[in-house]
């Protein structure tokens, strides 16, 4: 079946980009092809801008990102801020408090750039065991020698908070604190890692303030993610399309789901058999 696209909506890592976070050949070329029918290329994700692909940024096609999971939409193009939607300081506050409890590595996250502590990035192995995550936060973090320090130095609200955790038990248990805390949405976009946003903000709602400010009703938006912090997006009401890599729960919440994965190019395929047809 094809669709009538004005906007490809897609989240980055398990989505458009493989297991090795590489911007493959094949997607490359779907994704310029349909930038040249003038259909809106849109990064939805939860990284920060400074974890953007450089090859994302100056794409054709490529000129606005939601990032954050939602709290800061960009414009690339025209090195701006559109809309934030910030954690505040005191909510942020029992949130690192919590995190603090348990072994995880910590970030906080201001104007589009991530603050880790030292200290956690140079073990980064212990908390990203063998995984090309380990290499992507190294290389997109800033490091600082203590986060309490440089939280209460900044004294001012976050974009979004990160903890991610050695033990999937203890972050089960941190997600069952966090119930206690008001006004934020906590989500994760990987087994075991908890994102922390204020209320109200995610996916799904950010891609339709986007759309609206365009002038692209949600019916001609397709989006594209595979994890928890892709919910809301595939929930939305344009059209949604789940990574068959995907979590279950996602994929059952999707309109469609892809026939490969994303390290099989899954999502330029389908956009290449049901929007560019």
């Amino acid at each position: 079946m094809k669709h009538d696209v004005r906007l490809l909506g897609f989240d980055l890592d398990g989505t458009l980009l493989t297991a090795r976070k590489e911007f493959s050949e094949y997607t490359r070329k779907i994704l310029l092809i349909a930038a040249k029918k003038n259909i809106e290329l849109l990064p939805v994700t939860g990284r920060p801008l400074c974890g953007l692909p450089e090859e994302l940024i100056g794409f054709p096609g490529i000129r606005y990102a939601i990032t954050a999971n939602g709290a800061r939409i960009l414009d690339l193009q025209q090195r701006k801020t559109l809309r934030e939607r910030l954690v505040p300081v005191p909510v942020a506050e029992k949130i690192l408090h919590i995190f603090e409890r348990y072994d995880t590595l910590r970030e906080i996250y201001y104007d589009g750039t991530g603050y880790a502590q030292r200290d956690a990035l140079e073990q980064i192995g212990h908390f990203f065991p063998a995984s090309p995550m380990a290499g992507y936060v190294t290389s997109t973090r800033l490091p600082v020698e203590d986060l309490w320090e440089k939280f209460i130095e900044e004294n001012r609200p976050v974009d979004k908070l990160q903890g991610v955790f050695t033990d999937v038990r203890e972050r089960a248990e941190a997600l069952e604190e966090l119930k206690y805390v008001d006004g934020i949405e906590a989500t994760g976009s990987l087994s075991n890692n908890i994102e922390v946003n204020i209320s109200g903000v995610n996916k799904g709602e950010a891609l339709l303030w986007l759309g609206n400010m365009l002038g692209i009703p949600a019916k001609k938006m397709m989006a594209f993610g595979d994890g928890g912090n892709d919910m809301e997006l595939m929930k939305f009401p344009g059209i949604s399309v789940a990574m068959v890599n995907g979590r279950e729960d996602v994929k059952a919440a999707a309109d469609y789901i892809t026939q490969e994965s994303n390290d099989e190019d899954g999502m330029a395929r389908f956009i290449e058999r049901h929007v560019l047809i």
